[in-house]
This record gives structure tokens, sequence and C-alpha cells, in this order.
């Protein structure tokens, strides 16, 4: 959006202002551009007698404007064929925050109702919405809020009892993090600018430390662990007013207030004691053993539990006599649900049924009846090789290194390869036999392996 998106016979035209900036600052001909749009949009009563100015927090970098659209000829809707759909919906979001930010308040009456019914007194709070102001273009909502609109009344009017629904509230704790509130609780806390915040979550849902679940993080045990071992290790590091106070020192070197040599050297003596330190004293996790009392269904030993490069796992105590493993959950009280899973495969010596199961070289499926039958198969994805004459399937393998991969299951005399899990399902827009399955900030697209078609939808819409 920033370097030009190409809008027809108006050629590349750049639709906002540089995006790396956490400035609130509006240059004087944006101000008057804005105006003029709002009375145009939606008449003189959503705008202000004079321009609505706000100040930048501490810290932030002023070198450049508040990111906003660079015309004001260019609504959304006016270049939305041009666009991408995320393309569209982030010009939309700078569009309508821009606008709103320049509008009228809104005017808003709290409402209270209070209700007797014999000598019970119950209270009913809301809102009433006597002007819109820039919500007509903006509103922000938390998650969790919960709509308070009354229905009109007047007092002295009898209430007809729909539904009596009893209910008893408990201290509740903290509501978890959705990506919104985290960035808030980012800038409150001084930590990273806008810049770095998408690269903050990317990396926490690509390392496998939380994951999203009705668009809430929850932490893995993978990250549960990671966080006790630096913190133990790094308290200094890990200390919240840590990442706050070296943003502090950057700007300062920036001014050229401080030299980056003392600022390096001062941070280096204390976290080089402290590594030293973490390198004697740090746990070994992959060493370590937590037993259970479930049974390793193939040599009858108990089970245990062991970390690994994706958190952990139950590892038969027997290793490395028994290399039976299994992936696990664990449920709301932390109990353990090993994660079976199951197929609609029949095992081609035995005719039995088959499981998905984890090797050296990455999934397969196994006979169910093993170590009576060791028949396997390769993990296919339903999706036919699309080379031309080949009709061989596509399944899932690995390479040396651990990682994961779709080849041809006619190897080698077909080496067609994918590094995403095709999906066997065909592309409505352009017909492409299969889609691809992409993950992006801890959503599961779907997306045509066609690059000039550029269709995608998130998976399961």
């Amino acid at each position: 959006l920033y370097e030009g998106v190409e809008l027809g016979e108006l050629g590349r035209v750049g639709l906002i202002t540089y995006m790396r900036t956490d400035s609130v600052r509006i240059a004087p001909e944006a101000i008057e551009g804005v105006r003029k749009a709002i009375v145009r949009l939606f008449g003189e009563d959503y705008l202000p007698q004079e321009p609505n100015h706000f100040r930048s927090r501490k810290g932030a970098q002023e070198a450049h404007e508040a990111i906003r659209p660079a015309s004001f000829d260019l609504p959304p809707e006016k270049v939305k064929s041009h666009l991408s759909r995320d393309q569209f919906l982030l010009y939309k979001l700078i569009w309508d925050r821009f606008l709103a930010c320049q509008m009228k308040g809104a005017l808003i009456d709290q409402t209270t109702v209070e209700i007797r019914a014999g000598e019970c007194l119950f209270t009913a709070t809301g809102r009433l919405l006597k002007f819109p102001g820039f919500l007509i273009v903006y509103e922000e909502k938390e998650e969790d809020e919960e709509e308070g609109i009354l229905p009109p009344m007047k007092e002295g009017d009898e209430l007809e009892l729909i539904e009596l629904v009893p209910k008893q509230h408990f201290t509740q704790p903290p509501p978890r993090y959705t990506e919104s509130s985290l960035v808030k609780e980012l800038e409150e806390k001084g930590i990273g600018r806008p810049s770095t915040y998408a690269t903050i979550i990317t990396t926490l849902l690509e390392r496998g430390y939380v994951e999203l679940k009705n668009r809430k993080f929850h932490p893995t045990s993978l990250g549960l662990l990671v966080s006790e071992l630096l913190v133990e290790n790094f308290p200094a590091i890990m200390d919240v007013g840590f990442t706050a106070r070296m943003e502090e020192k950057l700007d300062e070197i920036e001014a050229e207030r401080v030299s980056w040599t003392e600022v390096l050297e001062e941070f280096y003596r204390s976290f080089s004691q402290d590594l030293q330190k973490a390198e004697r004293e740090m746990r070994e996790v992959r060493k370590e053993r937590i037993p259970t009392d479930i049974r390793c269904e193939l040599c009858g030993s108990l089970m245990e539990i062991r970390w690994g490069k994706y958190g952990e796992f139950l590892s038969c105590s027997a290793f490395p006599q028994c290399k039976n493993a299994k992936m696990f959950v664990r449920d709301e009280e932390g109990r353990i649900k090993i994660v079976k899973e199951n197929t609609d495969e029949r095992c081609p010596k035995c005719g039995g049924p088959m499981v998905v199961k984890e090797g050296k070289f990455g999934r397969f499926l196994a006979c169910e009846r093993y170590p009576e039958c060791d028949g396997t198969k390769p993990l296919g994805t339903g999706v036919k090789c699309p080379v031309e004459g080949c009709g061989g399937e596509i399944v899932e393998r690995r390479t040396r290194k651990g990682r994961t991969f779709y080849g041809c299951s006619r190897y080698p005399e077909c080496n067609f390869v994918l590094w995403q899990r095709p999906v066997p399902r065909p592309c409505p827009q352009c017909g492409s036999p299969y889609l691809l399955e992409a993950k992006r900030r801890g959503k599961t697209l779907l997306i045509c392996p066609d690059k000039g078609c550029g269709y995608e939808e998130e998976r399961g819409s």
C-alpha cells in the first residue's frame, strides 16, 4: 500500500504514508484534506470547529507523519477491485480510523433503570446513543464486551417477566490476551514499536510458545517451560521494564546523548555473567523424565514424559530397547489425553485398520495390529500428482534435517515436491486441482498454488 498499487489508468499509486512509525503528527495539508472529505461524505454536523490534535507517547518516533491515507480522493470502495482481500481490509482500517480521529465525538447517555418486584430491587445499566459522531465510521470493541443497549421505557412502566436466569458470579482471573489486548499491553509497558508488534506475535506463534483458541492466546507446555527457564536464569532481561528501558536508550543513542559503546558495555557486563551461570546451572530439560501410570502397549513398561524440539511427548521408559512414542495433550485439569489419529485406510498385508504414527522420516501409516503385523504405507494427502502422465499420489515425507515436505509416491521416477500441505479441493477461481495449506499469524489459509491466480480463504470458512 505504501510502495504503490496498480490502479488501472491511474498507474501505480501509493495509498498510504510511511507505515513504520508510531507518531500521531499530522501535516496541515492532510488536516485540510480530511476535513473536506468528512463534510463531503457525512455533512457539516460531523465536523468539529477546530481540528483534533493528539500528543505522541513518550519515545515516539516523530520523523514521520502518522499512518494515514495518502489521498482523500481514493476511498476504499473506489480501489477495492485493484486490491487483495487483506490489502482492502487494511486500507479500509487506515481510512476509517483516520477519518474518525478528525470527526466530532459521539454523544451517549448512560442510563440506569431500577425495577421493583415486591421487596426486591433490580437494577440495569446501559447506554443510549444520542449522536453517533465518529462511531458512524469506526468503533473499537473489546472481544469480550457485551452490548449494553436498553430498550425504550419510561418511569412507571409495568414490565412482564419473560425469563428468570439466576446466576452466581465469582471473582474471575484476568481474561487471556487477544491480539489487540496484547498490543495494547505492549504499548502501555513501552515494549516494542508498532513496526515490531506483528513480528513479536508471529514469533510466539511460529515457535509454538502459544496457540490461538477462539481468538485468545493460550500458552503451550513448550512456552511455559521456556518462560520458566528464562525467568530463572535471566531475570534482568525478562523483567518487563528491561525492553522499555532499552528502547529509551536506543532513542538516546539516536539523539547522540549517549554513546552506543557505553550502552552495550553496560548491558553485556551483567548479561555475560548471567550467560556463564546459565551454561553451568541451567536444567537439562531433554534429560528429564517424568514417570506416568500409562502402560506401553508394546512391551508393558511404564510410559514417561520427555521433552523434544516441539514440546512434551510420551516415550516408553524402556527406550532405546522399545521406541514406542506418542503425542498427547492435556485437558483443562492437566490430565494426559493421548492423540490417536485413526484413518479409513486398510493394511496392505492383513486388511486391518491403520493409524498415523511418527517415525524417523516423518509421519506414516502403520497397521494397528503391530507388532503382529508390520504393514506400513506412506501417509497420502488425497491429491494426485499434477505431473502429466505420472499417476502417482502426493504423500507426506521428511528431509534428513526433519523438515516436512510432500512428494510424489512414485519417487525416484517422479521428483515433484511441495513444501506446503496440498488439500484435495479445486480452486474455485482458476480450477487448479488442489489448494495449499498456509499458516499466517496463527490462521490457517487455503491458497491457490498458481501465483497468477492469488485465490485464498481462511480454512473452515
